[in-house]
C-alpha cells in the first residue's frame, strides 16, 4: 500500500513568533497538512547554534507549540514534536557527515552571513546543513517546502543524499524535492524593510490588543496632507493592509490613497483593526490552549513517538546499507 506524500518543515524556537512568521511558514504549513502525511518539528538542536540561556530556550519551544496550535496546526493530521526528542536525527547526521565534503558546507551562504553578523564560528553553525539533512532524510520526506531564499539548503540536503546513495546503494535514503513557494511575497516590517527580528521592525502574532496597535500607529509616513492624495507605491501600510483585509476592503483601502481626504492616522487605524480582526479565531484558540497546561506537552511527546517510528525505520535501512548493521 503505497503512502501519502511525506511533507516536512521545522521552526527554529528563537523568540515570539510575528506576522512574517506566519505569512512565511505557518499558513503554509497549515495547508499542506491537508495535502499529505506531514511532519513538523521544533529545530531546538539549531537553535543552540545561537542561543545560550537554557531556560529562554525551554520557554521559547513552548511558546513556539502554543502559538503553531493556535494557528492552525492539527495534531491529528500532522506529527508535531520536538527535534531533540528524536536522538535518532543525530546518529544520521554523523553518517551524513562521513560523506559530505567539506567544500559543500563552505559555499553555504548562511554560515557567511550569521559569522558577519557576530554569530560564533563554531562547528555546530558550520555543520548546521548536514544536520538539517538529517532532519530532512530521516522521514523519507518527499517534499519539503521552503522560500527562494532557502533554497540552497534543500540543494544541499539532496547534494549530500546523492552522495549517500552513491557510495552505499540506490534508495539508502530517499531524495527530497523542494517546494518553491515563489508566490510567496516578502512580509514587509513596521520600517519598509523585510520583517525580521535582526531589523526590529516586527508586528508579533499574539499580545495584547493596546500595544499591538500602537506599534502600527508608529508606522513612518511622509507629510501628505489629509486632503491631498496618498502615494501607493512602496506603502508599508498598503503592503501590511492587504495581508490582513479581503481584496474589496484592500481596493477600498487603494482608492483612499489615490483620493485623498483620509489622513494616515485614519488608514493606520484601519490597518490596525484588520490586524486584529484577521488573528482573532487564532487568539481564542490560543487562550483554549493555555488552560489546559498539559496539552502542549502531551501533544509534543505523543508526535516523538510517531516520528520515532518512522526515524527507526529508516535508521535501520541506513545502519544495513553502511554496515553498521
Amino acid at each position: 500500500m503505497l503512502r501519502r506524500m511525506r511533507i516536512l518543515t521545522g521552526l527554529q524556537p528563537s523568540g515570539k513568533l510575528h506576522v512574517g512568521n506566519y505569512f512565511g511558514a505557518m499558513e503554509p504549513a497549515v495547508r499542506l497538512q491537508e495535502v499529505g502525511e506531514a511532519f513538523y518539528f521544533i529545530a531546538d538542536y539549531h537553535a543552540m547554534t545561537s542561543m545560550r540561556d537554557p531556560a529562554a530556550l525551554r520557554d521559547n519551544v513552548l511558546e513556539l507549540a502554543v502559538d503553531f496550535l493556535a494557528c492552525g496546526l492539527d495534531p491529528e493530521r500532522a506529527v508535531f514534536f520536538r527535534q531533540s526528542a528524536v536522538p535518532e536525527v543525530n546518529e544520521l547526521a554523523w553518517i551524513l557527515s562521513t560523506v559530505c565534503p567539506v567544500s559543500l558546507l563552505e559555499k553555504c551562504h548562511s554560515y557567511k552571513d550569521k559569522v558577519a553578523k557576530g554569530i560564533a564560528a563554531t562547528h555546530g553553525l558550520f555543520a548546521y546543513p548536514v544536520l538539517m539533512a538529517a532532519d530532512i532524510l530521516l522521514y523519507d520526506s518527499n517534499q519539503v517546502p521552503v522560500g527562494k531564499d532557502q533554497k540552497q539548503h534543500l540543494e544541499v540536503t539532496r547534494d549530500i543524499a546523492v552522495k549517500l546513495n552513491e557510495a552505499f546503494g540506490e534508495g539508502t535514503v530517499v531524495l527530497p524535492d523542494p517546494i518553491i513557494r515563489e508566490d510567496t511575497a516578502v512580509v514587509i516590517g513596521l520600517d519598509g524593510q523585510k520583517m525580521s527580528k535582526s531589523y526590529h521592525n516586527t508586528l508579533p502574532i499574539f499580545g495584547e490588543e493596546k500595544p499591538l496597535k500602537k506599534l502600527l500607529m508608529k508606522i513612518v509616513t511622509d507629510s501628505t496632507p489629509v486632503e491631498a492624495p496618498k502615494p501607493t507605491a512602496d506603502s508599508t501600510i498598503l503592503a501590511l493592509f492587504k495581508l490582513f483585509a479581503s481584496p474589496a476592503d484592500y481596493a477600498v483601502m487603494v482608492a483612499d490613497h489615490e483620493r485623498g481626504g483620509v489622513g494616515y492616522g485614519d488608514l493606520k487605524k484601519r490597518l490596525a483593526e484588520a490586524y486584529w480582526d484577521f488573528f482573532a479565531s487564532m487568539r481564542a484558540r490560543r487562550a483554549e490552549i493555555t488552560a489546559d497546561p498539559g496539552y502542549v506537552e502531551a501533544v509534543l511527546t505523543q508526535g516523538a513517538a510517531r516520528a520515532r517510528e518512522e526515524a527507526a525505520k529508516v535508521l535501520d535501512r541506513v545502519r544495513r546499507a553502511v554496515g553498521l548493521r
